[in-house]
């Protein structure tokens, strides 16, 4: 799914557009053991209850994709009898009206996600009329072209309210706060299947993580069966360690300056378009042939992508370059510049020693004080 697929979907979890007919959910203490489940008609339920529930179920489609957001698709052995992707249809073809197929999915939760504490297993269950739209990409709203049925899981955290003092108004006093436990934003989710060309794709899923470098591999193995790609971080990690390797001892400051202004400017170009921009093997060879990459080295990164990153691994872009800031750093000094004014900085040989160079190009402060130059 891509960013205007996820925002279509995202945009229905309101009061007014809600395709949410029915919910249902299952609390679990830190030893395993199931609390207490319940099955609601959604649309009847008390008003602030409906919001906050909205807002569980829109934060499990929020975050950036390749981070938060992972597309999946099912291997086809998933699809047999008995496998993870046959399972999530027969539970979203139920409605979520059928307490086995339900018990068999939290038990399933519960064997597969390690935490320490208590949590919520929630589950929804929507219908979405699929509007036309016209060749100027106009919805038409009384022209439904397919309903997109769905379900979104959350497992949700359910901690203590922090202790603290408040206002008794029967008593007119202050005492101290009663710690009710809350319900807090999901850890991790999926919405199944995928809403794909404005079509449902039941070959591929939506997952939610709120900490991408702790994605719940567990869970993804046990309840969906896919394969969960390198965490942003990894994906950060690997890209730097196949820049050096591949560069080698003609790994210098302009060579990786140069990489890092290329990359920024391939998310500029890119920053309008729905897909999120992905570097394959041959779009990282030629971001390093056009950074000045030596062509002997060029030669050696068929064989140092392999060993760094597996043949098939692709890079989010946005994951690996960092257009917030651009720094360099020794063991003593750490300087920061805006990514856009790079060039400010240089290298030059000074009295025999390599030095960073930084053009002044306005006022100077240290430590807040305006310094003449």
């Amino acid at each position: 799914m891509n960013k205007k697929e996820i925002a279509e979907i995202k945009k229905q979890y309101t009061q007014q557009r809600c395709p949410v007919s029915r919910i249902c959910g299952c609390y679990v203490d830190g030893e395993k053991n199931i609390k207490t489940q319940f099955r609601e008609n959604f649309l009847s339920l008390p008003e602030e209850e409906f919001f906050k529930y909205l807002n569980i179920f829109r934060k499990t489609m929020s975050g950036a994709i390749g981070k938060n957001l992972l597309p999946m698709e099912f291997p086809l052995d998933t699809e047999r009898d008995g496998g993870t992707q046959e399972f999530l249809l027969r539970l979203r073809s139920s409605g979520l009206q059928d307490d086995d197929i339900l018990e068999e999915f939290y038990e399933k939760v519960i064997a597969s996600y390690y935490y320490a504490g208590n949590y919520l297993i929630l589950l929804s269950y929507a219908v979405y009329d699929v509007p036309g739209k016209t060749a100027d990409n106009l919805e038409m709203e009384d022209a439904s072209e397919e309903v997109y049925e769905h379900i979104i899981c959350c497992v949700c955290p359910v901690n203590l309210a922090k202790p603290g003092l408040s206002y008794n108004e029967q008593e007119n006093c202050f005492s101290s706060r009663v710690r009710d436990w809350l319900v807090e934003m999901p850890l991790l989710g999926f919405l199944f299947p995928a809403f794909h060309d404005r079509s449902t794709d039941i070959h591929s899923l939506l997952y939610y993580t709120q900490k991408p470098e702790l994605p719940g591999s567990d869970f993804v193995d046990g309840i969906l069966g896919c394969a969960l790609p390198l965490t942003a971080g990894s994906q950060k990690e690997t890209f730097q360690a196949l820049v050096q390797e591949t560069l080698g001892d003609t790994c210098d400051y302009e060579t990786v300056r140069a990489i890092h202004e290329n990359l920024n400017e391939m998310l500029e170009e890119q920053k309008d378009e729905p897909e999120p921009l992905v570097l394959g093997k041959p779009d990282v060879k030629r971001l390093l042939e056009q950074s000045g990459v030596p062509e002997e080295k060029i030669t050696q990164f068929d064989e140092r992508f392999g060993e760094s990153a597996g043949e098939e691994t692709v890079f989010v872009a946005a994951n690996v370059a960092n257009t917030k800031k651009f720094e360099v750093k020794t063991k003593d000094v750490v300087i920061q510049v805006n990514p856009q004014r790079s060039d400010l900085v240089e290298t030059a040989v000074i009295d025999g020693k390599k030095c960073l160079v930084i053009e002044l190009t306005e006022d100077v402060e240290v430590n807040g004080i305006t310094v003449h130059r």
